[in-house]
């Protein structure tokens, strides 16, 4: 039957006119013809663009990470399998271009794209690092060379790579050094590049302090001493710098060198993230005594005279000299206490040394500059941190009693206010603006949190001080503290979409941290507030990198479950699987993928060890409100508060 009707057909087929199955397949072959020929043209576009552009690898890379975050896990496993079957570069160029392009017509709304990337991804949690990355030798074809170049030797014991050494020199300087800008970086990266031992500018202390310090803005496996153990991050090139530290504890005949200042400063940095100790404060009064001796700090007027000294060496004074100011109101007043360098004793550093022309880009992210306005930051920042050397003072009633704690209270918030009305247009918030410009505004809010601390903490008894109304200017705590919490989340929103969190900046972690218990301590507290649920999400980030982080994360995690709203993160549907994990309160029996970040916490409780029950871990670690998340942060950081680094002072001469 089939077969008559086949001859059927065929014999009421006019000749030449051809049936339908032979003109799909006519077409089908046209068609691949076409793809075949477009293909080729791409390719020889792709290939001809190759020869004749520089950036070509560096560009090829940026599409592929650009493909890999941006569309589903199909695009992901077909690129994965064209790099094992050894597939040509060009061939890997064009379907990263056909991917892009079909990405940009699917989605066409950005607004819509970030609206339903934040309902799940943007308030989902991270509790592992991330994944390592190849060594630097196995990705140096297509990443290229790092935008600092520096060799390895004499600097550094620890490695012989100047590929290794150039990365991590440029990490720091990109996302750590604007936040102080402590030394001066032109001629510190001159030196080095020359190897200058004899350096004013450089030494191998400094060196292997910074290299220690920029360990925590990489993930390669070089940056570890055990792959995947964070406390060890940096520990060979610390390691290294506590030799050179001991062995020149006090410069030959007395003098203090300025790189040694620099290199402790840089290992309370270092410290204040392993939390080792007392030695975070160790470092940073140590750093004040010798800026002390050498007299750029709380004595009388130094004029740097340039028949003196050289123009560089007055740059590197002076910035050494207002960054440990600001590193030191920054530090105290983050822990409520007063600041020991009441003022700076040489003057500010200008527009033109600060180097106005200044670029920055986001190495390893990508190429893209934009201005650093590092003269303007390092010039409000300095501003900025006389307000924060007051409300230390205040904080910390050193005050003449007389005036009512809300009116000097008041006073210190107008002055804040005012400074953030004066800020200059380059420093408001722009697409792509560097990530110092919102770790400045950051810090703004958690002045205005800290000088309202006193008056948060919804489980600490009122006292009658709590029932006076508010000053004539409307000077309201809890309400002030809740906005710039919100700000703070606002911006590290911003900061998640420009740069990502996984190279925030330290204080980023504290500043983060202080609006979530800012949030947890009110009587209205609610689970589900998305801000509340954003800065989780940004927190579990940062949080992964260290072990302070992981300390932190741990206490936050148990005083949020203590509030026992978990009931109402497991019945939304809006909440993602992480969050819901991180909040449900478990039975001894079923531990958490967080149990493991309760390690160091047991040096700030001493009366309690812990144990994998829900009593014991609510009873050790949670909080019972932001003061007493205060007082852990700063135990589990930079050390007791009480502690005062003191030496032997031989006989001493100065040298700058």
């Amino acid at each position: 039957m089939a077969t008559r009707r086949k001859k059927s057909d065929d014999g009421l087929r006019a000749p030449g006119i051809p049936t339908r199955g032979e003109e799909r397949s006519t077409e089908l072959q046209q068609q691949q013809q076409l793809q075949q020929q477009q293909q080729q043209q791409q390719q020889q576009s792709a290939a001809g663009y190759a020869m004749n552009t520089a950036n070509y690898h560096e560009d090829l890379l940026h599409d592929l990470f650009q493909v890999v975050r941006a569309t589903d896990s199909d695009h992901v496993e077909t690129l994965v399998a064209m790099i094992r079957s050894h597939a040509s570069l060009e061939e890997v160029r064009l379907y990263l271009d056909q991917t892009l392009a079909g990405t940009r017509v699917v989605v066409h709304d950005q607004q819509a794209r970030r609206n339903l990337e934040g309902l799940r991804q943007g308030i989902e949690v991270i509790s592992e690092p991330p994944r390592f990355r190849p060594q630097i030798m196995d990705i140096r074809y297509l990443c290229g060379s790092a935008p600092i170049r520096v060799p390895a030797k004499p600097w550094t014991s620890v490695t012989d790579d100047d590929d290794l050494v150039s990365h991590l020199v440029s990490l720091y300087l990109v996302w750590d050094y604007p936040f102080y800008a402590f030394f001066d970086r032109r001629s510190f990266v001159r030196d080095m590049a020359r190897g200058n031992i004899e350096s004013d500018f450089c030494s191998p202390l400094l060196v292997n302090a910074l290299l220690a310090n920029a360990c925590y803005f990489s993930q390669y496996t070089e940056a570890y001493s055990v792959p995947g153990d964070v406390r060890t991050k940096g520990a060979d090139f610390l390691a290294e710098a506590e030799r050179h530290m001991q062995s020149h504890q006090f410069e030959k005949g007395g003098d203090t060198r300025l790189a040694s200042l620099q290199a402790t400063l840089l290992l309370y940095e270092r410290y204040s993230l392993s939390g080792t100790d007392d030695w975070g404060y160790t470092m940073l009064h140590r750093a004040t005594d010798m800026a002390q001796s050498m007299g750029i700090v709380n004595s009388s007027a130094l004029h740097l005279r340039p028949s003196q000294m050289s123009e560089a060496m007055i740059v590197s004074i002076k910035r050494t000299a207002w960054g440990l100011f600001q590193a030191d109101t920054v530090v105290h007043t983050n822990f409520l206490r007063p600041s020991r360098v009441r003022g700076v004793s040489v003057s500010r550093i200008t527009a033109k040394e600060t180097g106005a022309d200044d670029l920055w880009a986001p190495y390893p992210i990508d190429n893209t500059t934009c201005p650093s306005y590092m003269a303007l930051y390092f010039d409000e920042a300095c501003e900025l941190s006389f307000i924060a050397r007051d409300i230390s003072y205040n904080l910390s009633r050193r005050e003449a009693s007389g005036v009512r704690p809300d009116e000097r209270k008041q006073e210190l918030y107008n002055r804040l206010r005012d400074w953030e009305t004066n800020l200059s247009d380059p420093l408001e918030l722009a697409s792509h603006s560097p990530p110092h410009i919102a770790l400045l505004r950051m810090r703004y809010h958690t002045l205005v949190i800290n000088l309202c601390c006193d008056r948060l903490g919804a489980r600490r008894p009122r006292s009658e001080s709590d029932e006076r109304p508010p000053t004539q200017d409307g000077f309201r705590a809890a309400d002030i503290a809740m906005s710039s919490a919100r700000a703070i989340a606002s911006l590290t929103q911003i900061m998640r979409a420009e740069w990502g969190m996984e190279h925030a900046h330290p204080f980023a972690m504290y500043a983060i941290n202080l609006a979530l218990f800012t949030l947890l301590d009110q009587d209205t507290f609610d689970i589900l507030d998305r801000d509340f649920l954003s800065l989780t999400s940004a927190m579990s980030i940062v949080a992964c990198r260290s072990q302070l982080g992981r300390s932190v994360f741990h206490v936050f995690k148990l005083s949020v479950r203590s509030r026992n709203q978990g009931d109402r993160v497991q019945s939304s549907d809006e909440v993602p699987p992480g969050i819901k994990e991180l909040f449900q309160v478990r039975q001894a029996q079923a531990p958490d993928r967080w149990d493991y970040y309760v390690e160091g916490i047991a040096d700030v409780d001493k009366d309690a060890t812990h144990v994998n029950t829900l009593s014991d871990g609510l009873q050790s670690s949670a909080t019972t409100g932001l003061q007493d998340m205060l007082q852990r942060y700063e135990r589990l950081s930079v050390g007791k508060g009480d502690y005062t680094w003191r030496r032997r002072r031989p006989k001493e001469t100065t040298s700058l």
